[in-house]
């Protein structure tokens, strides 16, 4: 009998399937709560504005799963969210053009983010160094380019094609809400259905296995750092589009914290080889939707973070006692 049948007769089914749901479950009763404790809170405007706040943490949080199920970590994503930013609104305004400097700005800023992704892929596969360390250290690097770049201050754009980007609502559905779930989509095919997918949870199960398996180990961690990468940039355009304007200082600020916290809610295990793409988007909707319903209740700003941190830490113990 193979492992993965001894595990089926070890665990119940109904269990396994209860634990892939947690999220989704937590997700709809946080929902008929707000919606029955505020009457604000259930109008169609607010709902699409939860989407439209959470969706930019949410494409950092797509790659993030990736990298966290293949038994790694990027703290750096915020700050590389900043630094694409600013490289992308600072090339827009050195172009006559304004289509053409859209077009050159969305380019920048997939460019940086995947070329960030790279330098964190190398560090970690070829230089060895831990994950952790490793993107610790770009943390300081993209953000203190950044600051750099921009003199440590806000960039604006008087571009009226990036400002329309930004506010653009097709059907009444923010852009931004819509690029989230596409590539949640795109992100989840990956995972669940090609075997670059099958061998990101090889690796973060058990890298040891997965070599003598033929896997490319470090080709596939090298992968899940650039995608995290081109995923920052793309949440970097459309941060910086909604603003028309990006802060080198603020842009980006605790992305990581919140790519991880999404993560982790929607069921990715922090030691890797396990986690769904759509538990993050179910974790990223259950932050967004608790910092809207602290806002309406009146909830100190200062607390939040408070709240955030609780539901992190019963999440991580939620995961652990399945695991035991």
């Amino acid at each position: 009998m193979s492992i993965e049948n001894q595990l089926e007769t070890r665990i119940p089914r109904w269990k396994i399937l209860l634990g892939g749901a947690r999220p989704f479950i937590a997700l709809a009763l946080l929902l008929i709560v707000c919606m029955i404790s505020n009457e604000s809170f259930r109008s169609a405007q607010n709902l699409l504005n939860i989407t439209r706040q959470v969706a930019c943490t949410g494409i950092a949080a797509l790659g993030m799963t990736l990298v966290i199920i293949a038994g790694g970590i990027d703290l750096s994503v915020g700050s590389l969210l900043a630094l694409s930013g600013v490289s992308a609104v600072m090339v827009m305004g050195r172009i006559s053009d304004p289509v053409t400097a859209v077009i050159a700005a969305m380019l920048v800023s997939l460019g940086v983010g995947a070329l960030g992704g790279l330098l964190n892929g190398l560090i970690v596969t070829a230089g060895k160094v831990p994950p952790f360390i490793a993107t610790l250290g770009t943390l300081s690097i993209f953000r203190s380019l950044a600051l750099y770049m921009a003199d440590a201050g806000t960039i604006s754009s008087s571009n009226d094609y990036f400002r329309a980007a930004g506010g653009c609502a097709p059907l009444g559905i923010p852009l931004a809400t819509i690029c989230f779930l596409a590539l949640a989509a795109v992100f989840a095919v990956m995972l669940n259905q090609t075997a670059f997918g099958r061998h990101v949870c090889a690796v973060g199960s058990n890298p040891r296995a997965a070599r003598y398996a033929a896997i490319p180990v470090d080709r596939i961690r090298f992968g899940t750092y650039l995608l995290a990468g081109l995923a920052a940039g793309v949440a970097a355009f459309l941060f910086s589009s909604r603003l028309n304007s990006i802060s080198s200082t603020d842009a980006g600020l605790s992305y990581e914290l919140d790519a991880i916290a999404g993560a982790i809610i929607g069921g990715t295990a922090m030691s890797g080889g396990k986690g769904s793409i759509a538990g993050t988007v179910a974790g990223i909707f259950i932050l967004g939707i608790i910092e809207n319903a602290l806002d309406m209740w009146g909830a100190p700003v200062n607390l939040h973070g408070l709240v955030k941190g609780l539901i992190i830490i019963i999440a991580v113990l939620i995961q652990r006692q399945n695991n035991d």
